[in-house]
């Protein structure tokens, strides 16, 4: 205990020979404004992945619902038209497979947003 004490006395003279006025307390007062700092960035930091995370899983649930939507409509194909293609339907002639009519869009958006 006796070395304890020593050990801060040391210290404490050693933190007023760089800074006269406060000594220990300056340093101590720097390392709680950096504790303050750190802690205000982890809140942050935390409440964008927050954020991040309820993108993602609205993103998904769109998806689904997309996904789930055009599975109700099953794809159109026209057999008479394609006999001599080698019997391969086209899924373009087909509304729900199309991704250019914007259909997708605010999935794909979202993803690069």
């Amino acid at each position: 205990m006796l070395a304890d004490a020593v050990s801060s006395m040391v210290y404490e003279a050693s933190a007023r020979i760089r800074d006269p006025v406060y000594g220990c307390a300056g340093a101590i007062c720097q390392l709680q404004k950096q504790v303050s700092e750190l802690q205000a960035e982890l809140a942050m930091t935390q409440a964008e992945m927050f954020n991040i995370q309820c993108q993602q899983a609205n993103l998904v649930a769109q998806f689904c619902m997309e996904m789930s939507q055009s599975q109700e409509q099953p794809p159109i194909f026209h057999q008479h038209e394609h006999q001599d293609r080698d019997d391969q339907p086209l899924l373009s002639e087909n509304p729900s497979f199309s991704l250019d009519d914007g259909g997708f869009a605010p999935v794909w958006e979202a993803l690069w947003a």
